[in-house]
């Protein structure tokens, strides 16, 4: 039957589609032909959740819609014909009201840039829904059936780079039917000390039965009736029967076909080509199948994983005593760790079995489904055979037109050699795997799965069957560990047993040649099958009461103390957050300033209706763009041609660049740099050229099929390091006034220490900035020659006069407009320049509207992030810890332009200077190489000199065998060595509030006693170890110029004008405070509400000029108090006007007043430029962090446990924004010293690119206990309303998880020793940042099994 279009519900409205390209997905149709605007391109990969929708389906076998979240990146619109989609803005708006959901991420501040909020607010809304429909008691009135456990998994698999997590963590858990609302942090909706019962009638009334949504509740009139979609017309066919099936693989000689489920593989294998045929298998019964029987279970291949884990549970708990049943269970609760869940909802079983048979994915499936011997039933061609797993998965490549019909996974019950079932023996079944995010949603280093039979014999237990599987380590597929299997089988449990197994499994699990990290693979290998025999030696005594004594004696009061409760692994049902505690202290001397008001628009990014810059319209007749980059780092490009589809409209290069105009990308203070590459390309990732096509995804397609023709004849080899470059002398100058000034006589402060470290070395990589919307720009062709550009930006300013230089025309014929920006941390900033230019420069060129949204990688590639550096430094100090002198040669790799470069040196010494170092020298060098601009990151050069400090103070420590946090004391500044090192900067003595704030954050963290506890765990955990650790920071910051400009309409209410940019970091809500306060001053009646009459207006350069650069954490200040500046000139001409109302009619309304200023021509219109006095323009911020961690031995796993946080804000403008600050800086610092890894190849092109490779924090890596407290410091003259910059310090304080990460190794190693070990054992050592799961622990040991083994052998 055929079908001429298809048929979807969104938000209830009706969708008739009757032109659709099969490859398009429901984010591209969605986006494109419907109003709806909430769900983001985040990473086209599935691997960010700012896509997420909710879908709902009839399932006519069970009559009743099932409804479910899912990736709409990667769901293919003509897959769910028929289907109701939800996105945000169907959940509650503006207009007819918001959601509580909503409303209560609004309330609870969690959402700052909100480019991730709806995806958010989808996520956890499917959550919502479906534990509605469980069985559960009915919840209290407001609240839902969900447990606090399941609404902080319901996010785990969204990304989100501002908040830090916490506050989206406790606006799910208020819905939680188990919440104690003490434990939830800081948020509108209540005070301080409230009864529960006043919190609860506070919080936005939540009722399942009116915020369910009608369309995802009951199915429609048409649902039943929705017949399967086949159209040759858009070569989709939905085939009912295998036979079916077979008859469209051999109808034509058709060249090539999809099978689709749920098209999730896209998001790891990226599909250029399109197929001539697109076959859902979904309607086929037998792929769909659930045969239950005594044999165990056979799932339909096109099941999805989320449902095969819902079978699987359900089987479990209809046969909690039989161990097969365990066995179903353990395998459930691996596969809710793959993807996330609106991956595993989409995903099916066979589809992931297909890809690691064809193209060898690391899956975890295979390797669980192996260990338990499961078998899979195939069609090819008319044969149908019924196969092992393990024979399926060695087999050749499957051909394209095969098909995996089932996979049975076995009721498995302990049986003999010669398969008699044995009654008195025991199955046990375990599985692991390692990977950089515990919930998932993160490929594993290496995953097992181990199934053991074992009985109790006379002396000890008895291996009578195991099987040992492994994946995902760097082969081809998951193979079984057979001569371990061998070797084992049979033999009694004893330290020899386990000791040779533990040396054969790591000559077994061989990564091939080039994998990453190849030995800590293998180690893990050997630490997993150590921990699952080990696992044995408790269990004698309930299987028949007794063991071996030896194996007893020597495993179990040592091996077996994993932690308190037996396990390696937190329990499944625990939260992942405890309560943490949010101290503010508010002030209200300058009322509404320091009010926790919501950030303004937070409820309309919550429902998608705050507009980005790719979700204003497209104009008629706009074209699309795409970059060509280049991938050798300095080659001569001699032509580019384009595969023959789809064929770009046209190709911007420097060539199109008008004789009037210039090859200008970008510009700084310290010069311009080129958009395009001109005869050479500089670097791997210089843009080469610009395609425009008449979609983004074919401009994709048209990029990504560039073949460019390069020469390096007659060229210099590249320089791609700091080495190469100091050989080369191939540096940027740093202009005098930004290079800093020494300080004391290094030479005499070397003379007078006790002791020296000499030339010791630090090497730092970069970090991705990872804003969930990548770069973006729309131009737009104007009258006159002019050219109105919508860019995502930090600086439009620089944006305008960039574009303007290149297309050669007067700065007065461009306009860049920005509302809001989704995510900066400086990457938008000077790289967004080239960005708006390449649009501009194409729209004037075709005379048609021309826009861009980048995809993830090519973003990451041509980024530049972070500076890497190389530190070398030699330091001379006292015998009680004091240092006297230190000296630092820095090479900074800035890549291939100066962009913000020249000014780190600067940057760096402002935070590195936190310790009195003595004398301190130093000779930073600023490396021009051949990689892609390094620019501006969240705290550029601080970060890392931040870290640096640390490293030689750990150093100092480490060679006087000294604890760490003396030797930070013994170098603390007094207020006279601080006046030495940073001058005016340090304000007055009573400013300098660090002393306080070290010795808070020691005392509400109770630091001192946690020592304690951590040396009594230490001594009595072998395989965990901990860490605690407190660093301070002292951070320099510079008040930067800013132009405002207030406007009072008719009405009374408030425009307000400034060149900061709202980038998430509550700008504009602050803003909007100070310019209520200010016209408060006129004293009329009305004023106290008027924070609710001002709106702030996105940036426009030709209205307001001299916005200058969104960065270095004061814009926010800067902008308000030039606003303030604006209101005191406004309060000043309607004062007069006041006094003579007052004197007429009493007391004045303010209402009254506009209009009656209005009526005798008052100007109610105030320009200002806020310049700041030259004797104020740095200050110092200040803050201390405890962090304590806690390291598995067995991975090099950590877990943050407890960070306490106490920051000097001043008086802060908004407590509840500074915050959001505090917390979203510290993760991503988390980021940078933990987790993120952006490495590049011998070319320089990075290869961490998307979100399969690089990995940002998630709400499973944070610390488990979050505690702040935003310090009011009381009045600062010269700081705006007494404030202080929150932005990008708190960012410095992760350092802290850093240290203590380093003191748990510390502890790893002093163990080792203690085994015997010879290597490994220095408790002087360098962590390197990131300080990832390989990095940890190689330096606990990557043979710190076998060293404890044989230990345990020569003791008996």
């Amino acid at each position: 039957m055929e079908d001429d279009c298809l048929v979807l519900y969104v938000n209830g409205e009706r969708f008739e589609v009757c032109d659709a390209d099969p490859s398009t997905t429901l984010l591209e149709f969605l986006r494109s032909c419907t109003p709806f605007k909430s769900l983001k391109l985040g990473c086209g990969e599935g691997g960010c959740g700012a896509c997420v929708v909710l879908l709902s389906k009839y399932d006519s076998a069970l009559n009743k819609v099932e409804s479910f979240n899912v990736s709409s990146c990667l769901t293919l619109l003509c897959s769910i014909n028929g289907c109701s989609i939800t996105t945000s803005e169907g959940l509650g708006n503006s207009k007819n009201g918001f959601h509580p959901i909503h409303q209560r991420f609004a309330g609870f501040h969690a959402s700052q840039c909100g480019f991730c909020t709806p995806g958010m607010c989808m996520s956890f809304f499917s959550a919502l829904v479906n534990a509605e429909k469980t069985n559960r008691l009915e919840a209290p009135s407001g609240f839902s059936k969900l447990t606090v456990s399941e609404a902080e998994k319901a996010i785990t698999g969204n990304i989100c780079r501002c908040t830090g997590y916490r506050p989206i963590a406790d606006a799910c858990k208020s819905f939680a039917a188990d919440v104690d609302l003490e434990d939830l942090g800081l948020n509108s909706f209540w005070r301080k000390g409230e009864s529960k019962e006043a919190k609860c009638s506070r919080l936005p009334f939540y009722n399942p039965k009116d915020h369910a949504c009608s369309y995802t509740e009951k199915p429609g009139d048409e649902y039943g009736s929705i017949k399967l979609f086949n159209s040759k017309k858009y070569s989709w066919y939905s085939p009912a029967t295998v036979e079916e099936l077979q008859q469209l693989f051999h109808s034509d000689a058709v060249s090539s076909i999809k099978l689709v489920v749920g098209n999730t593989a896209n998001g790891y294998y990226k599909e250029t080509e399109k197929y001539d045929k697109y076959i859902d298998l979904r309607y086929i019964p037998e792929l769909s199948v659930v045969k239950k029987d005594e044999s165990g279970i056979e799932f339909g291949a096109a099941l999805t994983i989320s449902k095969v884990v819902l079978h699987l549970k359900e089987q479990s708990k209809a046969n909690l005593r039989s161990s097969g049943e365990l066995v179903f269970n353990k395998i459930a609760d691996h596969m809710e760790k793959i993807a996330s869940g609106f991956v595993r909802n989409s995903a099916s079983i066979g589809g992931n079995l297909i890809m690691a048979q064809r193209n060898y994915f690391p899956s975890d499936i295979t390797t669980l489904l192996l260990a338990v011997g499961s078998s899979v039933s195939i069609l090819s061609g008319n044969k149908h055979e019924k196969i092992s797993l393990g024979n399926f998965l060695s087999r050749p490549p499957l051909d394209p037109k095969a098909v995996l019909l089932s996979v049975h996974i076995p009721l498995l019950k302990p049986t003999t050699g010669d398969g008699l079932v044995q009654t008195n023996a025991t199955l046990l079944f375990e599985t692991y795997r390692a990977a950089p995010r515990p919930l998932g949603n993160a490929l594993p280093y290496l995953n097992a799965a181990f199934l053991a039979d074992i009985s109790s014999v006379k002396n000890g237990i008895l291996v009578n069957n195991i099987y040992l599987a492994f994946g995902a380590y760097g082969t081809k597929h998951a193979t079984r560990a057979g001569k371990v299997e061998e070797y084992l089988r049979g033999k009694i449990l004893s330290v020899r047993v386990l000791d040779e197994a533990i040396k054969m499994v790591k000559c077994t699990v061989v990564p091939e040649e080039g994998t990453s990290y190849a030995a800590y693979r293998s180690s893990l290998a050997a630490s997993f099958l150590f921990e699952f025999l080990n696992s044995f030696s408790g269990l004698g005594s309930s299987i028949s009461g007794g063991m071996s004594e030896e194996l007893n004696d020597l495993l179990l009061e040592g091996a077996g103390k994993f932690s308190n409760d037996g396990t390696m692994n937190p329990s499944e049902t625990m939260p992942l957050l405890s309560s943490a505690k949010q101290v503010v202290n508010s002030s209200r001397d300058y009322y509404p300033v320091g009010e926790p008001m919501p950030k303004f628009g937070a409820a309309i990014q919550a429902s998608g209706e705050a507009v980005f810059v790719d979700d204003i319209p497209s104009p008629p007749s706009c074209l699309y763009g795409a970059f060509v980059y280049s991938t050798k780092p300095l080659a001569r490009v001699k032509g580019i041609s384009f595969k023959s589809h789809p064929q770009p409209t046209a190709v911007i290069s420097v060539k199109d660049i008008p004789k009037e105009g210039g090859n200008v990308g970008t510009v700084s203070i310290f010069g311009t740099g080129p958009l395009f590459a001109e005869d050479v390309a500089k670097c791997a990732g210089d843009l080469i050229a610009f395609v425009v096509a008449d979609t983004q995804k074919n401009a994709n397609l048209a990029a990504k099929g560039a073949q460019i023709d390069y020469d390096t004849d007659g060229l210099d080899s590249p320089i791609l390091t700091v080495e190469d470059a100091v050989k080369q002398s191939s540096f940027f100058d740093v202009p005098p006034f930004l290079y800093p000034q020494q300080i004391g006589d290094f030479s005499k402060g070397m003379a007078e220490a006790d002791h020296k470290i000499l030339s010791a070395e630090l090497r730092l990589g970069s970090q991705y900035y990872f804003y969930m919307e990548t770069q973006t720009a729309l131009a737009i062709p104007d009258e006159d020659n002019c050219m109105v550009v919508y860019s995502s930006t930090q600086c439009p300013e620089f944006a305008h006069r960039v574009i303007a230089q290149c297309l050669g025309v007067p700065e007065h014929n461009v306009r860049v407009l920005t509302r809001r920006v989704g995510g900066g941390f400086g990457g938008k900033a000077l790289r967004s320049m080239p960005v708006a230019t390449a649009c501009a420069l194409a729209a004037h060129k075709l005379q048609h509207p021309v826009r861009i949204y980048l995809d993830r990688k090519t973003d990451m590639i041509i980024a530049g992030g972070r500076h890497p550096m190389k530190i070398t430094y030699s330091v001379g100090f006292k015998s009680d810890g004091k240092i006297t002198a230190l000296h630092l040669d820095i090479l900074i790799n800035a890549g291939m332009t100066a962009d913000i470069s020249p000014a780190l040196p600067t940057n760096m010494m402002g935070v590195f200077k936190k310790y009195d170092w003595g004398a301190l020298s130093f000779d930073i060098k600023v490396c021009k190489t051949n990689l892609t601009s390094k620019s501006a990151m969240r705290a550029p050069g601080e970060v890392q000199a931040s870290f640096i400090a640390e490293a030689i103070i750990e150093h100092v420590a480490s060679f006087l065998s000294m604890e760490v946090d003396s030797v930070r004391n013994m170098n603390f500044h007094s207020y006279e060595s601080l006046k030495l090192f940073y001058g005016s900067a340090s304000g007055e003595s009573i400013e300098f509030t660090l002393p306080s704030v070290w010795d808070k954050v020691a005392r509400t963290s109770n630091f001192q006693q946690r020592i304690s506890m951590i040396e009594q765990f230490n001594r009595s955990n072998i395989w965990l170890k901990r860490g605690i650790s407190r660093i301070p920071i002292v951070h320099e910051v510079m008040v930067i110029t800013a132009p405002g400009k207030v406007s009072i309409l008719w009405d009374g209410s408030i425009v307000v004008e400034v060149g900061g940019i709202e980038l998430g970091q509550g700008l504009w809500t602050k803003v909007k405070q100070v310019a209520a306060y200010a016209l408060s001053l006129v004293q009329c009646v009305g004023t106290e509400d008027l924070v609710e009459k001002v709106r702030v207006v996105q940036a426009d350069t030709l209205s307001l000029v001299q916005g200058g650069i969104t960065a270095g954490s004061t814009t926010s200040e800067s902008s308000c108090e030039a606003v303030r500046l604006c209101c005191n000139v406004l309060v000043e001409r309607l004062a007069p006007l006041k006094e003579k109302l007052q004197m007429q009619m009493g007391p004045v309304k303010w209402d009254a007043l506009i209009l009656q200023a209005h009526s005798e021509n008052v100007n109610l219109a105030a320009n200002s430029f806020f310049v700041p006095d030259p004797s104020s323009t740095k200050y110092l911020n200040y803050g201390a962090a405890v962090s304590e961690v806690e390291v598995n031995i067995l991975t090099g796993g950590t877990r943050i446990l407890r960070t306490d946080i106490v920051y000097d804000c001043g008086q802060s403008l908004i407590p509840a924004v500074d915050l959001g600050q505090i917390e979203g800086a510290f993760v991503q610092g988390l980021g940078f010293y933990m987790q993120e890894e952006y490495p590049t190849n011998s070319d320089g092109l990075v290869i961490a690119n998307g979100t399969w490779t690089y990995k940002v924090p998630t709400l499973d890596t944070i610390p488990k206990q979050f505690n702040v407290e935003v310090l009011n410091s009381g009045h600062h003259e010269k700081r705006v309303l007494s404030s202080k910059a929150s932005g990008e310090p708190p960012l410095l304080l992760a350092a802290s998880v850093h240290c203590a990460t380093r003191a748990a190794i510390k502890e790893a190693r002093r163990q080792l020793k203690s085994w015997g070990a010879l290597e490994g054992t220095d408790s002087t050592f360098q962590l390197d940042v990131p300080a990832t799961m390989p990095v940890v622990k190689q330096l606990c040991g990557l043979d710190s099994v076998e060293t404890y083994l044989q230990t345990l052998l020569s003791t008996s």
